[in-house]
């Protein structure tokens, strides 16, 4: 059960305070000293939220009581979120604390709809990242789970999207069915196809990986079924295809969306018989192969322009697994520069945040070449935001001119700010009244 302490000398306002959070379902205690309070906070882990004064002693104005409290809060719960209740002559001090982190002020006498909206916002949000929190330990279980149970080749996530996105992998993997990996250039489409390939019944089979649409017509058919000795000039012995060279094992065929009509045509009969011929021979082949194809194409709409085979495209997609651009998933952006900058580089401040709000339109592969230039540019000191290379501002600048910030996105910012206003209306390029605006507008009552 969550509860809100109330720090305040004056009995009087902590009983008025007590009984508005419960006309509102809000448990709550007061106490009237900065001790006392600290004490609650070290005995009661329940206390979700503060409410706290900002003086103590009838002859203080200066409000220097109140920034040791805050302080000594955050020293004992640095993730509690705090609000200040302030008296006008404190307002600069209280201003002063927002920018290091409380999560309000609000100016007595108190305005009771506000406090009550602040409040529940709160303690809704800190249910949930408690409820975050719970989740993310269920998947670091499942995880490691996952590790023993199946070879992950090495792939770096933490992320949910792509936790359930390679629990579908290691689950499809088992069968034998063609496999469709759809998503952004960059996002790891051959990296889930590995992971498929080392967890089905054809582990120890080759993996063959071609990139079909760069494959001219006159080569494809050689590329793919191979050739006898004189079937065309310059060749004088046998070659064999890829389909051959797969036999046992997994075919990957890459970007599948910009393979050819004629390549299409070809591709599907072998699929639909398991049957092909080599260029120069008349001898028909069999061959047993697990098909997995990618594409970052709309295949769908390939389809209804005449570009793409429909049958060719529901042989291929027995199962779909979609691959989330990087974007989608700033979770992942922390264990993938752990991985491609090593452990003994570090951050400068405020660099994460940055790299994790820029839209990555090259995905997983542009951060990979960003890393690269940043350990060069870095040359062993902190790395700092213009190490990568790229013009975060213009990016930020442009998303937030271009985007009203919606529901979803004024709640994720408001959890990436642990509830903090101040910090998550400079995030949404928003004052902290319209954020408050916006909140009200939308009726934010998160799950």
């Amino acid at each position: 059960m969550q509860r809100v302490l109330i720090i305040d000398d004056n009995p009087e306002v902590g009983k008025a305070l007590r009984l508005l959070l419960q006309l509102h379902d809000i448990d709550s205690e007061a106490v009237l000293t900065p001790q006392a309070g600290l004490q609650r906070l070290r005995d009661d882990t329940s206390i979700s939220l503060v409410l706290q004064d900002m003086n103590f002693s009838r002859d203080t104005t200066s409000g220097e009581e109140g920034r040791q409290l805050f302080s000594a809060i955050r020293h004992t719960r640095p993730d509690m979120p705090i609000i200040l209740l302030t008296a006008w002559t404190q307002l600069e001090a209280a201003v002063e604390l927002v920018k290091l982190g409380a999560a309000d002020y609000l100016a007595k006498p108190w305005d009771d709809q506000k406090l009550i909206t602040s409040v529940q916002n709160l303690l809704e949000l800190q249910e949930l990242q408690m409820q975050q929190l719970r989740d993310s330990r269920q998947r670091l279980a499942e995880k490691q789970q996952l590790l023993h149970a199946a070879d992950l080749c090495g792939l770096v996530y933490q992320s949910a999207i792509m936790h359930d996105l390679v629990k579908l992998a290691v689950r499809i993997a088992r069968t034998r069915e063609p496999v469709l990996i759809t998503g952004p250039n960059g996002s790891g489409k051959e990296k889930i196809a590995q992971i498929i390939q080392r967890n089905s019944s054809v582990a120890q089979g080759p993996f063959v990986s071609v990139n079909v649409g760069a494959l001219p017509n006159d080569l494809m058919e050689v590329e793919l079924f191979g050739a006898e000795p004189g079937a065309y000039t310059g060749i004088s012995k046998t070659r064999l295809g890829r389909f051959e060279t797969a036999d046992g094992g997994t075919l990957f065929l890459d970007e599948i969306g910009n393979l050819s009509a004629i390549g299409q045509a070809k591709l599907l009969r072998v699929l639909q018989t398991g049957e092909f011929e080599r260029l120069g021979s008349s001898q028909t082949r069999r061959c047993q192969v697990r098909i997995v194809s990618a594409t970052n194409a709309d295949l769908p709409q390939a389809i209804s322009r005449g570009e793409f085979r429909e049958d060719l495209y529901y042989r291929l997609n027995v199962f779909e697994l979609k691959v989330p651009p990087l974007a989608e998933r700033p979770e992942d952006i922390a264990p993938l520069l752990h991985r491609f900058l090593g452990d003994k580089l570090s951050l400068g401040e405020r660099v994460l945040p940055w790299l994790q709000s820029y839209p990555w339109p090259g995905n997983v592969r542009e951060l990979e070449n960003a890393c690269q230039r940043a350990r060069v540019f870095a040359e062993g000191r902190r790395i700092e935001r213009e190490d990568f290379g790229i013009d975060f501002a213009q990016a930020t600048t442009s998303a937030r001119l271009q985007i009203e910030p919606s529901r979803e996105m004024i709640v994720a910012a408001l959890q990436d700010n642990q509830g903090i206003i101040a910090q998550a209306a400079r995030q949404l390029g928003l004052s902290r009244q319209a954020l408050y605006r916006r909140m009200e507008q939308y009726e934010i009552h998160l799950p």
